[in-house]
């Protein structure tokens, strides 16, 4: 579990904000992407996911531990 530090004090933060049943994907999963959309900013490019992943319209992901998984596009099909 993360922890934050505020003036007041560190204070844990929860593992994921999932509150759905049956929960979503994990932030390690696979799968990650299938969790819920919590907050959607597509004019900045981004959407905060349940699971904590921050899902980039490139198809990048930004996990909660700080892991970088970069853009995973489908090639273009040539004709």
């Amino acid at each position: 579990m993360a922890t934050t530090t505020t003036a007041i004090g560190t204070t844990r933060l929860p593992d994921s904000l999932c509150t759905h049943t049956p929960n979503c994907p994990t932030a390690s999963s696979a799968d990650r992407e299938a969790a819920h959309t919590i907050a959607a900013h597509p004019e900045q490019g981004w959407s905060l996911l349940c699971n904590g992943v921050l899902l980039f319209d490139d198809t990048g992901d930004l996990l909660p531990d700080g892991q970088v998984i970069a853009p995973h596009r489908p090639l273009a099909a040539t004709a």
